[in-house]
């Protein structure tokens, strides 16, 4: 018999067969989404792709003509297409190893005890516990709370925290700000509202990056060309004198159609992705987005959180000064500690006991920090004694609201920030406990402030928070020690010599983010001083912007102020990465370009991430920015050699249109023209090192420079054919043969030296490598079976002719790439040209 929600509540969660008997009905929380594509999805992305069928067709056609040697690219094809599965592969088990074992986990209750267990394994009517930090993992009815509220901004806009009661209903991919609670699941897996956002982002995908935009618009204009040239150029090849046979016109028809396809740019475009990705998996950093890599490496704006991320995120209990020396008296049993000096704040002390209990302030200490979820709390309860009374009522703590609250005995405490319990200080002792704070704080220790009052605090009017108690005496500060990464100042210098800016935000005092960020060298910040309290920010989004672009440092910062400062960045036109650890940032790494999450952070911030820092250290993220900048750089040379090739070929199909002259070039002479000038030197080239800075234009400086090296290449090529056909004495399909060689090594001489442009600065593995592809060039020339296996019949006056108009060629592109380099600094700066 099912039990009911009270029943639930109150019990020790589903039994083992009530759990099984849920899993063979398959109402669990699998909701068969996947974290990485399917090997057959990974196949069939790979093999049916447009440019794939339409090689295909001309392979089948040029089988036909019999002419098996001019079907060498289908060969091409098909190690273009093993690559990429076998890459992917690789990828998707190593990111798949990482993403569960980094995945967020859910605890229940079960046969009475706690448990701990993956997402997916969650069934329906299972009691689920919730505590701060959480992201909710299915919908479900709250069967018990104490101070629950969540976030529910990620899945309705709503930007208020909603306190949840019991029998009230929380969905799944909200996120707990404060409180704990626990809820029975009643829609899991497909059922639920939004499992998706909590696996969305570590779903393998190639989301809209500008590498991927560039690339499909040329893959957009490379089709509509052919379907415009296509046809006129096989209607030309059967009308052509020079064409003898049906399988020459065939031929040359398929040789300038394989020409202008780029049939290797998007495998190495998602070959220079996965490869980085696996790099930075080796250096435990989690990429759950491909494009990742380089969005940050497009980033000018980087935000950090303080806690955990300039600072080691394990915060140390450090001391207690009272302020009130009353409330030192034992709770019950203890023996109190020593009182200090006297000082501007009235007698001031480091409480130590040595019985069970300690003193009412460590009483109240250990009741409002128990159980609260967050790494301060769980400092100062560490070093409290055992609590001896449970409260009448409590507050939890809150990010938005910076303090908690509870009712002991019929008197109320109150700890939180300074100055969000004490806003305006109003008796001498308050206005003393605010100044001792502030001295605190600039010294860079994190302070909070524990108060007493005769009453407790009261629902707001707008019924949605709390209001603090009226007639608070300052009880203690209590001081916190955090301690400052040791690679957080080299990591914040490397980010300031490459031009990013850096914005410390941060939910602490801003006198104490001041100091800190001084400390680790932020540009701008002298001290305290210079931080800025975000409570005084404006909500004009514009107004913020100018204030977020003018200043670095920012405290008492709430999760939705951060969020709208990444806003007010990017309608500024900045790319902004966001890094943080807690709940409270979670919304700001989500709205992010790039979002940077700490292993050891939240699971809800863990799941919006794009980058995850499985060991949660800062200095990763040069190594990110260093590979994306790599990826982005090498891809454009890549993406040049390939659309040279695009370029000569289209010119060379026009031009034999108009003049109904045989193709220039043979499809095994292309093969060979593209695997020594193209494919083998772009593979690593596009996986080479390379640490030129992102500098926007990536599609305008390509079509900069291969439209006039195409035009060079393919007005060579077809002078070096004419002259071939008019000085040579061989005639009818010999003349054509002799005429094409002369037009390929001249190809292959032009497309070299654009290659060794392309691999400048020439030093070491690239001078290697262009020595090595010349060295073909070279080779392919001596062998005997050149005839046989290239169609390529060299005489001394074809090879005198290609070295004639190859010379004339590779002047021209010198030329051209000098232009186009004084054009690149002018406009897009010394950063742009190539490194």
């Amino acid at each position: 018999m099912t039990q009911s929600l009270d029943e639930r509540a109150g019990s020790g969660g589903l039994s083992s067969a009530e759990v099984a008997a849920r899993v063979a009905d398959g109402r669990t929380n699998a909701d068969g989404a996947r974290t990485s594509r399917r090997l057959l999805d990974i196949v069939r992305a790979n093999v049916v792709t447009p440019f794939n069928g339409l090689l295909t067709v001309l392979f089948v056609i040029i089988a036909v003509t019999g002419r098996w040697q001019n079907a060498l690219f289908g060969l091409v094809v098909l190690a273009n297409t093993l690559i990429g599965v076998v890459q992917e592969v690789r990828a998707k088990r190593t990111l798949d190893r990482l993403a569960i074992l980094h995945a967020p986990r859910a605890r229940v209750r079960r046969d009475g005890s706690e448990h701990e267990l993956p997402l997916a394994d969650l069934v329906a009517d299972d009691l689920v516990l919730l505590r701060a930090g959480d992201q909710v993992p299915a919908d479900g009815e709250v069967v018990s709370a104490d101070g629950l509220e969540v976030d529910e901004s990620l899945l309705t806009g709503e930007s208020d925290p909603i306190a949840k009661g019991e029998g009230e209903e929380v969905m799944s991919g909200s996120i707990v700000v404060a409180g704990a609670g626990a809820f029975v699941a009643t829609g899991v897996g497909a059922d639920a509202y939004a499992t998706r956002i909590a696996t969305e982002a570590r779903r393998f995908q190639v989301t809209r990056s500008e590498l991927m935009t560039a690339t499909n618009t040329i893959l957009k204009w490379v089709a509509l060309t052919m379907v415009v040239v296509g046809p006129v150029l096989l209607w030309s090849q059967f009308r052509s004198p020079d064409n003898d046979t049906w399988q020459d016109a065939v031929t040359g028809a398929v040789a300038a159609l394989v020409g202008m396809i780029p049939e290797g740019l998007v495998l190495l475009t998602s070959l220079a992705f996965m490869v980085a990705t696996l790099t930075l998996a080796r250096r435990q950093t989690l990429v759950q987005e491909l494009p990742a890599v380089e969005g940050l490496a497009r980033v000018d704006v980087v935000c950090l959180d303080k806690t955990g991320t300039l600072t080691q995120g394990d915060v140390g209990f450090d001391r207690i000064e009272t302020l009130d020396g009353s409330d030192q008296e034992p709770a019950a049993t203890g023996t109190t500690g020593t009182t200090g000096t006297t000082g501007t704040t009235g007698t001031t002390g480091t409480t130590g006991t040595t019985g069970t209990t300690g003193t009412r302030i460590e009483q109240a200490l250990a009741v409002l920090c128990r159980g609260d979820g967050n790494a301060t709390s769980a400092a100062i309860a560490a070093a409290m004694p055992d609590p001896v009374a449970e409260p009448s009522s409590a507050v939890p703590f809150s990010s938005a609201r910076k303090w908690s609250a509870c009712t002991l005995r019929e008197r109320s405490w109150v700890l939180g920030a300074p100055e969000m319990v004490l806003p305006a200080p109003a008796t001498p002792a308050q206005r003393a406990a605010r100044g001792r704070a502030d001295e605190i704080a600039r010294q860079g220790s994190r302070v909070l402030l524990l108060t007493r009052a005769e009453q407790p605090p009261t629902m707001a009017p707008n019924g949605t928070d709390w209001a603090l108690p009226d007639g608070q005496r300052p009880a203690a500060l209590v001081i916190l020690a955090e301690r400052v990464r040791e690679d957080a100042a080299d990591t914040l210098r490397y980010f300031t010599e490459q031009g990013v800016a850096l914005k410390v935000i941060s939910g602490d005092n801003p006198r104490t983010v001041g100091a800190v960020a001084a400390a680790v060298g932020v540009p701008g910040v002298a001290g305290a001083r210079d931080a800025v309290d975000a409570r005084e920010l404006p909500e004009d989004l514009d107004e913020l912007a100018a204030q977020v672009e003018a200043h670095s440092v920012f405290g008492r910062v709430t999760p939705h102020q951060k969020r709208a400062m990444v806003g007010a960045l990017q309608r500024r036109g900045h790319v902004v990465a966001m890094t943080g650890d807690g709940v409270n940032d979670a919304l700001a790494l989500k709205d992010a370009d790039i979002g940077v999450a700490m292993g050891n952070g939240s699971p809800a911030t863990r799941a919006v991430a794009q980058l995850v820092l499985l060991d949660s250290q800062f200095a990763h993220l040069p190594d990110v920015v260093a590979e994306g900048r790599r990826v982005i750089a090498n891809i454009e040379r890549a993406a040049n050699l390939f659309l040279v090739k695009n370029v000569y070929s289209v010119l060379l199909a026009a031009v034999t249109a108009v003049t109904l002259a045989a193709y220039p070039l043979a499809p095994i002479q292309l093969s060979l023209i593209s695997a020594v000038t193209i494919g083998v030197p772009g593979f690593f080239l596009a996986l080479g090192p390379n640490r030129r800075r992102y500098v926007p234009g990536f599609l305008r400086r390509v079509m900069r420079f291969a439209l006039p090296t195409g035009i060079v290449t393919g007005a060579c090529a077809y002078a070096a054919y004419l002259l071939a056909r008019s000085l040579d004495s061989a005639g009818g399909a010999a003349g054509v043969d002799g005429a094409r060689t002369s037009a390929a090594l001249t190809v292959l001489i032009v497309s070299l030296w654009t290659l060794m442009v392309q691999a400048r600065p020439l030093a070491g593995w690239k001078l290697a490598l262009v020595a090595a592809m010349a060295g073909c060039v070279v080779l392919v020339v001596l062998m005997p079976l050149s005839s046989t296996v290239f169609l390529l019949y060299f005489t001394p006056l074809r090879i005198a002719i290609a070295l004639a108009c190859g010379a004339a060629g590779a002047f021209g592109v010198e030329l051209s790439w000098r232009a186009v380099q004084a054009m690149t600094r002018a406009r897009d700066g010394h950063e742009a040209v190539a490194s």
